[in-house]
Formats: structure tokens, sequence, C-alpha cells
């Protein structure tokens, strides 16, 4: 046998027989490299929405690569992607859009929802349609993107002069002359239910967002998601769209949410301000199994640079998993 060999044998023997005491040591070193804490996550994953930076009138914000490096940087786990936000070349460009994701790989940030708009509340076929398809198009492009579950709305009536005003108005709008809300629900689970294969296919879960329209009430969404009866069809609940009894509406729709939109107002609301219990809301969330994502989206007119950290850590301290 070669020298070189028999050294290599020899070594390799020696080293089998450590002594016991060295051994031992040995693994309380490894020990002590452990994490201080292991288990389960004791915190639910808290989410930047694109939406809070940008807001619909901060152009400096509206670049989503700066949104998610700033998502990065201020800590969030993850990020929700307003579509509106992206710009329509970059939207319907694939290759931009991978992009994006490789961006948010190579963070270890995951896009975990993806915020949209489609409106369904009209007597017009055609338009209905024309929403389908767009919708239809949404959840493509989720899926493409790896992005487990879409926000959706019902749409409006379009009889509010604009948001401005809808929202003087407390949400509430008329519907257009000679229609009532209940000529529309059917409208809208129709069009849920031509979303649907393809959502299914997909593997992308629909939250229909307690925002303005049919989904004002409580009793509204559950109408449709009830009507659909899908489990793609689920319920995204926005902490900040009940502006009486929050509390009482948000427990009745916290059974069938599949992701949660936190608001927070530091500085002020742009249309209004709401006081909410966040440590109450997520008691209310835990009674009820949830145990997914919460993103933020910042709605107060203090500096993002402050107010969004701050919302963070409200965040994190309320909604805490239960055991």
């Amino acid at each position: 046998m070669p020298a070189s060999r028999r050294h290599f044998l020899a070594a390799g023997a020696a080293a089998s027989v450590i002594p016991l005491s060295a051994a031992l040591a040995r693994t309380k070193q490894d020990a002590s490299l452990a994490p201080a804490e292991a288990g389960p996550r004791k915190t639910h994953p808290i989410a930047l929405s694109t939406y809070s930076l940008w807001r619909f009138r901060n152009d400096d914000l509206r670049d989503m690569d700066r949104c998610i490096d700033l998502a990065d940087q201020f800590g969030f786990d993850g990020i929700e992607f307003l579509l509106y936000q992206i710009e329509q070349n970059d939207l319907l460009s694939r290759s931009r859009r991978m992009e994006y994701k490789r961006r948010c790989q190579r963070l270890g940030l995951p896009i975990m929802g993806l915020s949209t708009h489609q409106g369904f509340v009209t007597p017009d076929r055609e338009k209905r349609q024309f929403n389908i398809d767009r919708t239809i198009a949404q959840i493509e492009i989720a899926y493409d993107l790896g992005i487990p579950t879409m926000r959706v709305n019902t749409g409006t009536w379009g009889t509010s002069k604009n948001f401005d005003d809808l929202m003087a108005h407390r949400g509430i709008e008329s519907p257009l002359p000679g229609y009532t809300d209940d000529d529309a629900f059917p409208w809208v689970i129709e069009a849920f239910e031509k979303c649907l294969p393809t959502a299914e296919r997909c593997g992308v879960v629909l939250g229909l967002e307690n925002h303005w329209g049919l989904g004002l009430t409580p009793e509204g969404i559950l109408r449709i998601v009830n009507g659909v009866d899908s489990p793609w069809l689920r319920i995204t609940t926005d902490t900040g769209n009940f502006l009486e009894d929050p509390y009482e509406r948000l427990s009745t729709l916290a059974p069938h949410t599949v992701l949660v939109q936190a608001k927070t107002y530091f500085g002020g609301g742009q249309w209004y301000t709401l006081d909410l219990d966040y440590p109450r809301i997520g008691r209310i969330l835990n009674e009820h199994g949830y145990r997914g994502w919460i993103s933020l989206e910042f709605e107060g007119m203090e500096d993002y640079r402050t107010a969004i950290p701050k919302s963070l850590g409200l965040l994190r301290g309320a909604f805490v998993r239960a055991e």
C-alpha cells in the first residue's frame, strides 16, 4: 500500500477515537451556535403593500424596483404588488415582470399578493365580459409571478363623481336609475364563476375585498362568496373599510379570510382616520384560526420614512399567532 494512502487511513482511524471529554466539549460548542429560540413562528408574516408608498399620487414612489428595495430595507417579510401601479409597458412585458420576480427572489422577499381592480356592477353584458377577461389575464400574471392570492373587487355603480365623492358619502353609492343592488349580485356572482376555472388551474385564490360597491357590508360580501361557493373565492379583509362597528364585522369575515390588509393612519388619514385596536383585531383572527399574511396599507399623511417603520412595529406587536 502506498505510504500516502497508509497515512490517510491512519489519520481517519485516529479521528474516529476522539476522547469522550473532547467530543462533549465540541457538542456544547456546536449547541452554542444554535438559535436562541426554535419552533414555530410566533407572529404573522407582515408584508408591505406597494400602495403604501405610491397611493395614486406619490409619483416618485411609483417605481416598483424602488418599492421592492424599500420593503426589504424596512424589514418586511414579503411584498404585495398593486397591479395598477405597474406602468403599462412594464405590465405588458413578461421579461420586465420576471425582473421584478428575480429582484424579490434575490432579496428573499416573497411576492405574496396581487391587488387588482375590476368592475362587474353594470347591466352592460359586454362591459362585464371585458372585466371578466381582464380578471382572467390578471390571474395569469399572478401565476407567472408565483403569487398565491389576488385581491378582487365587485366594482361600483359609477354614479359617484369620483373617489373623493364616494368617500364623502362613506362608500355609499346610488344604483343606476331603474336598478337596485339586488339586480347586481347575480351579475357579480356569474362573473366570478367564469373566472374560477383559471384561478383553480393557476392555483391562485381570489380574495374578494370588503371594499365599496356590493362589498360595503359583510352581508354583501358573504352573499357573493356563498353564492359562488368555491374554495378559490374567499375574502381579503381590509381592516379600514368598515367605518362603523368594525370589530363585529371583521369577526364575521374572519372565518373566510385568505389575506388581511391592515391600514394605519399616522399623521391623519387622507379621507378619514380610524382609531383601530389592532391587538383586539389580532385576537379576533386568532379565534377564527387565521394564520396568514398581514399586508400593510399605510394611508396617513406622515412621511413614509417614519410612518411605515412605526406601522410595521405596531403590526408585529398586534398580530401574534395563537399557540
